[in-house]
């Protein structure tokens, strides 16, 4: 038993892909972050190459499926949001563009794929490889770290190897000895594609080894534009490209040139691009992509700022040595091996997202789609703020303070350049795409400002803040202004749109307090208990009401589609008032009937037919009805205490830690959302989390880790130890704050970012008098 214990233990960790073998040959913290975890099924991950918030991530896609089939939406095109899936037998190419768990999708930029034999610009499909220039591969040949991915490509025998700086991509392939090897550029693929995504793609041939050019695309973003500069090591013998558009009446004066073959100058919207060489046996050919969002000339600078030359492992180091020093920023020590690697590929995670977004000049385009300069602030995109205001941002305020200053800076930046005066709500690539709900910009610079994050005017962000949130035309607010609440046969979601932007307006309010403005502090603090309009004595639940007052009948807690929510549904929401919990216990009828409602959340059984036509939600993220692979509930495990039964939150906290994370390809329970699901692994497994950003405050939880140190970017230190740690010891016996005893189950981020330390005394039984109750 013993030894088949050992094995299993072994196998938990190691079964993840065959390049995590080869962990010590990799210096620092990097040995224990596997880029694989989160690639199969829900995690919606990518492997490839990256640094931190880089502007590239340069990574595998393994299909390229359309959005629409037959004008409807195709729901396989869910599993490639992030373009790879590890059980694709196939790879596409290599594109230049990724998010990082998201639910849906966007980017997927300048793909390439080299090739040898016949030329073929079709990428075939999954079933019939072979006819198109995508290959199979497999994970045996296969690795992925921080800032490299490494694969064959089965069908030519070309060894694929990639690396990046912020702003470009570099590319190493190893070809057999061949007079007719190609390296294709494929301008049509793309993530969440459909025929009239592409509006216009232009290619210049400067030289025999140097290409410019830009993508347009109206997608996710409906008004993005790539520009690119690619630079090849060998010169190319000859070129050519294909516009695969259906038809196009005009074509104007263009037609007097073959375009098809060595011609420098090709646009289109469905266009791929070929270079050819001769190779020998073992050659290497080189590129560089270099991405810009303002022109090819900036590209082109940008390349050659961040890579001038062609040393490959330079890049490659340069990178890695950039991710152990971002890791670094906490040293955790765990019970298992496998638990150090889902701590530090959380950290990855976490680290991803949001992305930078200027050139090395310091210019961007803007929302208002002219172009900028960033002044005192790096500019940054890809802001999923209906997830990551949760956990991410704060963990930001502890370990990226400039950089989280920064994201802020680019918020109001946004903000400057919208015509409808307003805070980011889901934004990228200089663009508002209106995804999800709520006004969450307002919590991330809340707790900011609550947290004395610096560099940001305060009042100018109030303002923006108190604009945003008086939009009377945007998403039900005219509404929730005028009766305290959203009509649901007004305004679809209303009651999870209504608990939101209560929230959002209790951060509002504690901003406007901390900066003098009572009248602020008063509108805002009456707007922010808006959620008790929709509190249903008769059932315990929230529940959407009609604009005549009434609750809307047929109402089913556990159903979320129609009954007013968004991925979730009422047991889960109803416990959405993060910023009034005592409040909420009460309307509940007290301490121990909001405890009994919460131990059922997590030990009822969740019929599947009320997720079967979810595509967000799967088994693997539900524990009894407590839904993780979702946000909406990320706090709710951390309200125990304020019911007078902490050890339930130190209970259900490590039953989540270790059920819904696991160092596996499928390890993730959910998508990882731009890191929220990582930022929620990370604050809890050191043993406390932010349950309601605005505050100052952090719940005290239960700690994974045997030990940890947060080196703060003040010079300070503050060091985490849990005594008599085990996979047993999951209750806390006693805490201590620099030595003296904690009463209540809360910490100040003062006390963090002061320095110091935090003794948890671990045990098998729960202290039911821990904080004197």
């Amino acid at each position: 038993m013993k030894y088949q214990r050992i094995i299993l233990i072994l196998l938990s960790v190691f079964a993840i892909n065959i390049s995590f073998a080869q962990n010590e040959e990799k210096p620092g913290l990097i040995k224990y972050v596997n880029p694989l975890i989160g690639t199969e099924k829900m995690g919606h991950t990518y492997p490839g190459a990256t640094v931190p918030f880089g502007s590239v991530q340069l990574s595998p896609d393994t299909d390229t499926l359309s959005y629409d089939a037959n004008g409807k939406y195709n729901a396989d095109v869910y599993k490639y949001c992030a373009g790879y899936q590890y059980t694709d037998k196939t790879i596409v190419g290599f594109s230049h563009t990724h998010f990082s768990g998201t639910g849906h999708s966007d980017l997927g930029d300048i793909l390439v794929m080299p090739t040898t034999g016949e030329l073929q610009l079709n990428p075939g499909t999954a079933d019939n490889p072979k006819g198109g220039f995508r290959s199979a591969f497999s994970h045996n040949n296969e690795t992925a770290e921080p800032n490299y991915y490494k694969v064959k490509l089965d069908d030519n025998g070309i060894m694929a190897e990639l690396t990046t700086s912020s702003r470009v991509g570099m590319h190493r392939y190893t070809f057999p000895k061949s007079d007719n090897a190609h390296i294709i550029l494929d301008l049509v693929s793309g993530i969440y594609n459909y025929d009239g995504k592409n509006v216009w793609t232009v290619l210049r041939v400067e030289n025999d080894s140097t290409i410019t050019g830009f993508r347009q695309t109206s997608g996710w973003a409906r008004t993005r534009t790539v520009y690119f500069a690619i630079t090849f090591s060998k010169p190319f013998k000859s070129y050519g490209y294909k516009d695969f558009e259906k038809a196009r009446i005009y074509k104007g004066f263009w037609r007097k040139f073959d375009q098809s073959k060595n011609f420098p100058e090709m646009a289109g919207t469905q266009m791929r691009a070929y270079f050819d060489f001769d190779t020998a046996q073992g050659e290497q050919i080189m590129l560089k992509v270099a991405i810009s969002p303002v022109s090819t000339n900036g590209a082109l600078k940008n390349m050659a700022a961040e890579i001038p030359g062609w040393d490959f492992e330079k890049v490659k180091k340069e990178g890695q040595d950039i991710w152990n020093r971002e890791l670094g920023k906490i040293e955790a020590e765990t019970i298992t091996e496998g638990e150090k690697v889902n701590f530090y590929t959380a950290m990855y995670h976490a680290f991803l997202s949001p992305t930078l977004y200027m050139d090395t000049d310091r210019q961007y385009k803007g929302l208002d789609l002219n172009i900028h300069r960033a002044e005192n602030f790096d500019n940054y995109t890809t802001f999923s703020l209906w997830d990551t205001y949760r956990a991410l941002h704060p963990l930001f305020n502890l370990v990226q303070t400039k950089r989280n200053s920064d994201m802020i800076n680019s918020m109001l930046a946004h903000y400057s350049q919208s015509v409808h005066k307003m805070l980011p709500v889901w934004s990228h690539y200089a663009n508002e795409n209106w995804c999800m709900i709520g006004y969450h910009s307002v919590s991330v610079i809340a707790d900011a400002v609550a947290k004395g994050v610096g560099g940001i005017d305060r009042e100018y962000a109030l303002e923006a803040c108190i604009n945003t949130a008086r939009n009377n035309y945007y998403d039900g607010l005219s509404w929730y202004m005028s009766v305290g609440f959203i009509p649901e046969d007004k305004n679809g979601n209303s009651v999870s749109k209504t608990l939101e932007y209560a929230y959002d307006d209790w951060a509002i309010a504690q901003m406007a307090k901390k900066l003098g403005r009572d009248n602020i502090y008063k509108e805002f603090s009456v707007r922010a208990q808006n959620y008790k309009n929709l509190f249903d004595r008769s059932t315990g639940f929230m529940r959407p009401r009609l604009s005549n007052g009434s609750f809307k009948t047929g109402f089913d807690p556990l159903d979320t589609h129609g009954q007013g929510f968004i991925e979730g549904n009422s047991w889960n929401y109803s416990l959405y008032v993060p910023h009034h919990p005592d409040s909420l216990i009460n309307l509940m009828g007290g301490k121990e009937r909001f405890s009994l409602h919460l131990d059922s959340l997590f030990k009822m059984d969740l019929p599947d037919k009320y997720f079967a036509q979810t595509e967000d939600i799967t088994r693997e993220g539900i524990m009894g009805n407590y839904i993780h692979g979702n946000e909406p509930s990320h706090h709710v495990a951390y309200l125990f205490s304020h019911a007078g039964k902490p050890w339930k939150t130190q209970e259900y906290v490590r039953q989540i830690l270790k059920k819904m994370y696991r160092p596996a390809t499928d390890g993730l329970s959910g998508n990882d959302d731009c890191g929220q699901m990582s930022a929620w692994y990370i604050f809890s497994s050191l043993g406390f989390y932010p349950v309601a950003p605005g505050s100052d405050e952090y719940e005290i939880g239960s700690p994974s880790v045997k030990r940890a140190v947060i080196n703060l970017e003040n010079g300070r230190k503050f060091i985490i130890e849990a005594k008599n740690q085990s996979d047993k010891n999951v209750y806390v016996q006693k805490v201590l704050l620099n030595g003296a005893t904690l009463f209540r189950p809360i910490l100040k981020h003062s006390d963090i970012a002061n320095g110091g330390s935090l003794i948890y005394e671990m045990g098998p039984k729960p202290n039911k008098k821990l904080y004197g109750k």
